[in-house]
């Protein structure tokens, strides 16, 4: 049978069936983040920066066929590295009028919110949250007490370990303040030559 033989309503249900198929192996490809594990040791080490932020507002723009955020961030407080009272951080992803662009992992943040974040960033290009969802430490705190506490982003996701090679959830959750200053002041300490 040849092509010119296969009715047009056949060719037309075969060319639905092979666009809902792609568009399936699509969406599988692109829910295919996969992140390293790193222990907060590596992340402490490995970070060019690491501090207290608070969120100020972000803005989405298109670059190179992707979405991508830059959020701007009040510096409340730094552990390590050296920067300005107002930093900006890009991640991938973002809203774009009605177009959303959600990548797996890819923290986002919301004015007012405050974070700890490990940073990366290299002289002329913009700031990155090291290991994504693992270097991102929200902060919470108890509307009565006002305690604070930090729980990694990471902590819900599963994580590629590859000493183990499995994926696990782990991560710090609910860590009061002053556990998370001391874990992070050791770490800072062993990071240092």
């Amino acid at each position: 049978m040849s092509y010119a033989e296969i009715s047009y309503i056949d060719r037309r249900r075969f060319l639905w069936i092979l666009f809902f198929a792609a568009l399936a192996l699509l969406a599988v490809v692109a829910n295919a983040t996969t992140l390293k594990r790193m222990r907060f040791d590596e992340l402490a080490q490995q970070a060019t920066a690491v501090v207290r932020v608070r969120c100020l507002g972000a803005k989405s723009f298109w670059e190179n066929a992707e979405i991508w955020t830059d959020t701007r961030f009040a510096v409340l407080e730094q552990a390590k590295g050296s920067l300005g009272e107002v930093i900006t951080v890009r991640t991938l992803g973002g809203t774009i009028g009605n177009l959303h662009s959600r990548v797996e992992e890819a923290p986002a943040f919301h004015p007012g919110e405050e974070a700890y974040l490990f940073l990366w960033g290299r002289e002329a290009e913009p700031l990155r949250v090291l290991g994504w969802s693992q270097g991102t430490f929200r902060i919470a705190r108890d509307s009565r007490t006002g305690a604070e506490t930090v729980t990694q982003d990471s902590a819900s996701a599963a994580v590629f370990d590859p000493a183990t090679r499995q994926f696990r959830r782990d991560g710090i959750r609910s860590l009061p303040m002053a556990a998370f200053h001391l874990k992070l002041k050791r770490a800072l300490a062993a990071s240092t030559p």
